[in-house]
């Protein structure tokens, strides 16, 4: 998933928490000072997100992280490195301040692509905000922001970029050949050479029996050559062939056979193809499989979708120029304050 689609993915999952609602904060370190919620972040053109509303959307932000991935990355997890002398605190807060700037900008856009929010929308996020006021303590919804006025303002900025993002990528090229989407399809037979013991271990073949199976491999090709069905001839003796398609990119497929199925015409069975952990035969039997071929033409136009609409973005916020006032942009502090939803259970009204 490229980095522009985990952005779009946190964002819905944003909405989705704002929703539902319920937060569980506390404070972790010194004690917590009250902020300027009308102070600005960052500016971008004419238009300014404040520090209530950078402040509420980093900490949405922050509870998607706490409460799906400290398990993996540990209590000290915003202190740990994300990469090389970058923490995750550093990299998840580049992220956000890259998020605003992007949503800022957007409104300058808006109007000229016929992009707006209707009542009924306004009606809603005004729900959705009432509701998230309600249902968090007030002594919480100070510390992550969480006014009424700036879930309104973030859920439009959020509502804006959704529906921009729709608009923009449907300028998109739409238009993708067989050629270039072509997928072609394969039946083959593994020989691997570790097992499954009775106790469900596995185990490592000796290197006689590897030798011995790579044999039985080199047979099973040289005979399968001529058969008329390739899954019926591997059933009969004894093996599961498994249908894949596949493309010169395929990762789902080992290496070495995927180069040499690359070569063959349909219906044309690899020799025994040797990697380090199995020995592959297998069998094209298309070299333009059709469902395949169109799942991956709406993948292509969906790539082409979100590469545009992260390009027009970029070129906007660089055409507006920037300016973040990093003082403030400090003082949102993850290490200070921990932030997670709490899980709900809904009746089964509520569910539906």
């Amino acid at each position: 998933m490229t980095n522009f689609r985990r952005q779009y993915v946190m964002k819905k999952k944003i909405i989705l928490c704002l929703l539902s609602g319920i937060l569980g904060v506390s404070l972790l370190t010194g004690c917590s000072s009250k902020i300027n919620e009308d102070a600005t972040v960052v500016t971008v053109g004419k238009n300014e997100v404040t520090l209530g509303e950078a402040n509420f959307y980093a900490r949405m932000t922050q509870a998607q992280w706490e409460t799906y991935y400290s398990s993996y990355l540990g209590e000290e997890m915003w202190k740990q490195e994300a990469e090389e002398g970058v923490t995750y605190e550093e990299s998840v807060k580049k992220d956000i301040l890259t998020q605003l700037e992007q949503m800022a900008v957007l409104k300058d856009h808006a109007e000229e692509e016929g992009v707006g929010i209707s009542e009924e929308e306004s009606t809603k996020i005004k729900e959705a905000a009432k509701a998230f006021v309600k249902a968090n303590k007030e002594d919480d919804l100070e510390k992550v922001s969480g006014s009424t006025k700036s879930v309104e303002s973030v859920l439009e900025m959020l509502t804006l970029n959704q529906k921009m993002s729709t608009v923009i990528g449907n300028k998109a090229d739409s238009e993708v050949s067989d050629e270039e989407a072509a997928q072609k399809s394969m039946d083959y037979v593994s020989f691997p050479f570790t097992v499954t013991d009775e106790e469900g271990q596995s185990k490592e073949l000796t290197e006689d029996e590897i030798t011995a199976l790579k044999e039985t491999a080199k047979t099973f090709a040289a005979e399968g050559k001529t058969a008329e069905d390739f899954k019926a001839y591997a059933s009969e003796k004894g093996y599961e062939a498994t249908t894949v398609t596949f493309d010169s990119e395929s990762t789902s497929v080992n290496a070495d056979l995927l180069a040499a199925a690359e070569g063959l015409k349909a219906g044309e069975t690899t020799e025994a193809i040797e990697s380090d952990s199995a020995v592959y035969v297998g069998r094209v039997t298309s070299l333009l499989d059709r469902t395949a071929t169109d799942a991956k033409k709406e993948s292509i136009v969906e790539e082409r979708k979100s590469e545009l609409y992260k390009t027009t973005v970029e070129k906007w916020v660089k055409d507006a120029g920037t300016k973040v006032d990093k003082g403030n942009w400090k003082k949102v502090d993850f290490q200070s304050l921990k932030v997670t939803i709490k899980q709900v259970e809904q009746t089964e009204e509520e569910a539906n």
